[in-house]
């Protein structure tokens, strides 16, 4: 591996990881400058696909609708994979989601095994995702203490 590809290796890394930083945060307009002007982000769950978002507007929108209900948003980023081609690359990451709310007055854990199929693309020198897949393979819903 050349130091061009371990840069690359390390950029898409740290995309990723930015990406789940600012979707804790609700930051979700610095969140989606992350993704292509028209990037694709498909949620799969149980096999089926259960939302299709194009471009950022609808993204911010989609995001911050989902999410409005959640005290706590947390991701931690495992594995990651990445094959690069020029300026294009592709990868998997696993990731594990916790989302802390309120149902029926009782404060819910939610915990999502999930993994994310990328495609990437360089714009400007700037690793940005271009289509997103996230499969969330499983769930899990506790009540914790208040």
């Amino acid at each position: 591996m050349d130091k061009n590809e371990l840069a690359d290796k390390i950029a898409l890394r740290e995309l990723i990881d930015k990406i789940s930083m600012l979707g804790d945060k609700k930051d979700f307009v610095h969140q989606t400058e992350l993704f292509s002007e028209n990037a694709i982000s498909e949620t799969v769950a149980g096999g089926e696909t259960i939302l299709k978002l194009e471009g950022r507007k609808e993204m911010v929108q989609a995001f911050e609708k989902f999410l409005q209900g959640f005290d706590t948003v947390y991701h931690f980023n495992g594995q990651q994979t990445v094959t690069i081609n020029g300026d294009t690359a592709t990868g998997t990451c696993y990731c594990f989601i916790t989302l802390i709310g309120s149902e029926n007055g009782k404060k819910i854990r939610t915990t999502v095994g999930a993994t994310y199929e990328d495609e990437y693309v360089r714009v400007n020198s700037q690793w940005l995702v271009s289509r997103r897949v996230g499969n969330f393979n499983w769930q899990d819903k506790t009540a914790i203490a208040s």
